[in-house]
This record gives structure tokens, C-alpha cells and sequence, in this order.
């Protein structure tokens, strides 16, 4: 599957909260116009010059922070520097969930939400699942297991023929809940979409049918049906 970031900004140690002794040289760095040395950090900040270095190597690695060489002052090698990066703290705030409501709201306004909502999510959906490495269509077997590890890598905790049913993929979890019960009108058809998405993008010969969110309280069922072609469940009744 695609790389997707996750919530918290990419998921890398980076984006990890500066707090303490280390919020206190990076502010200072920040606010200096110059680059300031190991010294110039202790005497500001009245810490050891051994507790700064330790501060700064973690505020390197995480990307915050730069070592530079200070200009010639003499014979030998330019003492080593250090200055904050440009540009706004990784480690800042994030409000996705916010982002997620705004467009899924200002779809939800719209013509034909349910439409839009899937046709963005079979767009997505084949971008997201991986194709297979050799040419040709895969089979039913192939394409399902393909659906399946990307319904898991995307948090949807899939659950493939529940109840020994051949036809449908379970699916125990929402990774949009929150959302559902304000835009479920947009996310469900989105989910849908989704994996029809990715069973054209494979070239499948099966697809899916339709989507019974919360079929029971913790389950909503996916129905395959042959590409084009008629239900695959066991069950053919859609009550």
C-alpha cells in the first residue's frame, strides 16, 4: 500500500512535543540573531555546557536544529554553531479530525453527495491498493486479499467471509466514527467507493456490491458481486 501519513504528522519521532531544558535552548536559539555555541548556551540558560550538548544532539536529529561553522576567528578550525531551523515547529498542533468534518461537510452541502463521496473514494481507492507485480488480471482469491490488506492497513480491522459467508467482507471497525454520525451520508458512500476504486484498479472480477453500515452495532458488511455481474453472497436477499 501507498504511504499515508498518520494523524499525528507523519508518525516519525520528529514530530515528538520539545519540552523542559530542551524547549528552553531551542527558544533561545530561536530568539538569537546569531548562531550561539555550546558556551553561549550555558551562560544564558545557567545549564551545564554537558547537559546543552545532549539538549542540542536531540534537537539535531529530530530536525529542528542545524550545526554551522562560525566565521574564521584565527588559526585552526571555526568553532561549531548551532541555529534553529526556519520554518514552523514540526511538533506543533494538528486538527485533522477538523479538516475531515469541513470537507465532508461542504460535500455533504452539495449536489448528489453520496455520488461525490463515491466517486472521490474510487479515485482514492485506486491510488491506495497495491497492484499486482506480474501482468494480467488477478483472481477472485488474489483481488480479495489485495482488498482485504488494504481495508486492514487503512483501519477498517476487515474480516474476510463472516458467519463462513464467501460473498462478504466484515468490517469491525470505522477509522472515520467520529464522523459518521453527522456525515455518514458522505463516509459511508466514500468507504464504498473506496473499494470499488481499488478492484477496478486491479482489473478484478469482483467487486463491491454495496455496503450495510452497522449491520450489527460493531459490524458493517461489504457484499462482493462479479465484475459487472450478479451478487456473490450466499444470502442473495438484501433485507
Amino acid at each position: 500500500m501507498r504511504n499515508v501519513d498518520d494523524e499525528a504528522g507523519g508518525g516519525s519521532g520528529s514530530a515528538a512535543p520539545v519540552t523542559g531544558r530542551r524547549r528552553l535552548v531551542l527558544t533561545a536559539l530561536h530568539d538569537s540573531a546569531t548562531p550561539l555555541g555550546v558556551t553561549d548556551l550555558a551562560e544564558r540558560l545557567a545549564i551545564h555546557p554537558n547537559t546543552v550538548r545532549f539538549h542540542l544532539d536531540a534537537l539535531v536529529e529530530s530536525g529542528r536544529v542545524e550545526r554551522v561553522h562560525a566565521a574564521p576567528a584565527g588559526p585552526g578550525r571555526p568553532p561549531l554553531v548551532f541555529r534553529a531551523r526556519p520554518g514552523m515547529d514540526p511538533a506543533g498542533p494538528r486538527s485533522y479530525r477538523l479538516l475531515a468534518q469541513i470537507l465532508a461537510g461542504h460535500v455533504a452541502a452539495g449536489p448528489e453527495p453520496a455520488a461525490r463521496a463515491a466517486e472521490a473514494g474510487r479515485a482514492w481507492g485506486g491510488f491506495l491498493v497495491d497492484r499486482p507485480a506480474t501482468p494480467g488480471a488477478p483472481t477472485r482469491e488474489e483481488s480479495v486479499d489485495r482488498l482485504v490488506r488494504l481495508l486492514d492497513d487503512l483501519g477498517f480491522a476487515p474480516e474476510e467471509r463472516p458467519g463462513g459467508d464467501q460473498g462478504r467482507i466484515g468490517l469491525r471497525h470505522c477509522p472515520f466514527l467520529e464522523l459518521v454520525d453527522t456525515q455518514g451520508a458522505v463516509i459511508c458512500p466514500l468507504h464504498l467507493g473506496l473499494m470499488q476504486g481499488a478492484m477496478t484498479a486491479l482489473g478484478a472480477p469482483v467487486t463491491v456490491d454495496r455496503l450495510d453500515p452497522f449491520a450489527e452495532p460493531d459490524l458493517c458488511l461489504a457484499h462482493l458481486a462479479t465484475a459487472g455481474g450478479d451478487t456473490m453472497t450466499g444470502h442473495q436477499d438484501r433485507s
